[in-house]
């Protein structure tokens, strides 16, 4: 048997546990493009490393964010995506990905909430620790999502009084409601989280998963994207039921098609991902446009320091370096460079520069995105030509981890470049 938990709107939930008041209102916590990175004010910036969240590091600092005045510009325009929207929000209209400004349309008495990323961090090891506590072998999905192997374990007629148990333990050691779906297969107990939801419970025995499923429309199964729907739809697949009735189309789709067919009916798919394995690290921004080249090369500077930061921080060697950059009018450029020396911030800092300026073909165009990302990690420690390329290379890999240890005690603003300032 197979567990899979969903902190319910995980970030608005965890604000709640600090403000009573925001209960049974609609809340929403929405995110901004973090620019103040750019900034040369002096502030003890930090990175929140959470491996579940897959994606670019969140960037947080140790000064309180004023929550009426966070989405609001210099300008006086309301700026702003919607992260995260309670059920009240919800019956109004509002849902994630939408802007700030749409959502205030439709709920003119929304609570708007600016995120708190490091108390969100805190509360998902929190519950992995609960998790670790009380199941052998958890898989973190997500920052709020996490599956259980209850196999030889838990016996099935047990199943229901342990996902109660986990369910009160949550909600009395963290304050966070959960929904649990249950099943005899890893994503079928997901997708049947999906009718817990809110705050609840769903289990559905094994004889009766095929007469519960073959009505759900396909878009509702993980990993059934909108592309593979189109072209689902395109074979008159609709339903999860239609699935089934075409095993031999779908095997012979290869291996995307294969799992599909087996996650979907309950076949082989009882193994847990433990860990995951980065295959890339990046940061990127968004901002207003600059058509300034010497402060878009300083932006990159920056971001370059962030993501040295991180790649430190992860232990890893990258042989490849990547850039994207996005102009005005939907206009796009990208790059990437290999490298083969052991990495170090200086040679890092140089390369992503000189990476922008072969990249950027457009300069009559103002740029409003960089986004730049490492990946290909070697699994040694790297090549260098000869002995005095070495010998240097150790030099500059000494001075990155001593400022490494200076950033991890004072901030990752601690040193910088001339340039940057």
């Amino acid at each position: 048997m197979f567990i899979h938990l969903d902190l319910d709107c995980f970030f608005v939930s965890a604000e709640r546990t600090l403000d009573k008041s925001l209960h049974d209102i609609p809340v929403a916590v929405g995110g901004r493009s973090n620019t103040d990175i750019f900034s040369s004010k002096k502030s003890k910036r930090t990175i929140s490393i959470n491996r579940a969240a897959f994606s670019s590091k969140i960037l947080s600092s140790d000064e309180k964010v004023n929550s009426k005045d966070y989405f609001i510009d210099e300008n006086g325009r309301i700026r702003g995506i919607i992260t995260t929207c309670s059920y009240e929000a919800r019956k109004f209209g509002v849902k994630t990905a939408m802007s700030v400004n749409e959502a205030l349309k439709l709920c003119p008495h929304l609570k708007m909430v600016a995120p708190n990323y490091s108390l969100y961090d805190e509360l998902s090891q929190k519950l992995k620790a609960i998790l670790e506590d009380e199941i052998p072998i958890i898989e973190q999905f997500s920052i709020d999502e996490f599956f259980g192997d209850l196999s030889g374990y838990i016996d099935e007629n047990e199943v229901l009084d342990f996902a109660f148990k986990l369910k009160n333990r949550i909600l009395s050691e963290l304050q966070l409601p959960v929904s649990i779906g249950i099943s005899k297969t890893k994503y079928l107990s997901k997708l049947f989280t999906e009718f817990a939801k809110p705050n609840g419970i769903k289990y559905i025995k094994s004889e009766d998963i095929q007469a519960f499923t073959k009505d759900i429309p396909i878009e509702k199964f993980t990993g059934i994207g909108k592309a593979f729907c189109d072209r689902l739809k395109g074979y008159n697949i609709n339903t999860l039921g239609d699935i089934r009735k075409n095993q031999k189309l779908f095997y012979s789709w290869g291996k995307i098609g294969e799992d599909t067919y087996n996650r979907v009916c309950g076949i082989r798919d009882n193994k847990l991902t433990i860990q995951r394995e980065r295959k890339s690290l990046g940061i990127g921004r968004s901002f207003d446009v600059i058509f300034d080249r010497n402060e878009l090369r300083r932006r990159v500077m920056i971001l370059s320091r962030y993501l040295s930061f991180i790649v430190k921080k992860e232990q890893v060697n990258p042989l490849s370096y990547s850039i994207l950059i996005r102009y005005e009018f939907g206009v796009k450029s990208k790059n990437s460079i290999n490298v083969s020396k052991l990495f170090n911030e200086i040679d890092f800092k140089n390369c992503m520069i000189k990476l922008f300026e072969d990249t950027d073909l457009h300069r009559t165009h103002g740029i409003l995105q960089l986004y730049i990302t490492v990946f290909n990690f070697s699994k040694t420690n790297g090549f260098t030509s000869n002995l005095f390329d070495y010998e240097d290379e150790i030099k500059k890999i000494g001075l990155t981890d001593k400022i490494q240890v200076l950033r991890e005690k004072y901030g990752v603003d601690i040193v910088k470049n001339a340039f940057e300032i």
